[in-house]
């Protein structure tokens, strides 16, 4: 692997704006992930848990908690407490009805305080597959 250099105002999020249905953006998300072998371990629907939780209404808001088995078992190997950092979160949101945007974590950035090389050159490597998921939409 090359040597990663951490830009100091790097971004810690990957996004994009496209337009259509909420549950369809949802689902091209969740195939872009599948394509670079990502699963999605967990949904959590924001608007449902803040009417139930609070009774507040929000606007359509959903986190896929992805996963790369293949990359998840090196960086536990790498590091035992990066599980603290998994899975990578995906958002999807409708702020305005047919205008979503979707936004990954930048594993390059959320892992830049961990001084291993061996974590720097995974989160590279899972950084190019979340943008180009979040890219492709």
């Amino acid at each position: 692997m090359k040597d990663i250099k951490l830009k100091r105002n790097m971004k810690y999020y990957f996004n994009k704006k496209t337009s259509g249905t909420f549950d369809d953006a949802v689902q091209r998300v969740t195939e872009g992930l599948s394509k670079e072998g990502f699963g999605v371990l967990t949904e959590i629907d924001v608007k449902a848990t803040l009417k139930k939780k609070l009774g507040e209404d929000f606007y359509n808001y959903k986190i896929l908690g992805a996963c790369n088995p293949p990359y998840a078992h090196k960086a536990l190997l790498e590091e035992d407490k990066i599980g603290t950092m998994l899975p990578c979160n995906v958002i999807v949101q409708e702020r305005k009805p047919g205008k979503i945007e979707v936004s990954a974590i930048n594993p390059l950035a959320s892992m830049r305080s961990i001084k291993n090389k061996g974590i720097h050159d995974i989160a590279f490597e899972i950084a190019s597959k979340l943008k180009k998921v979040v890219k492709e939409l």
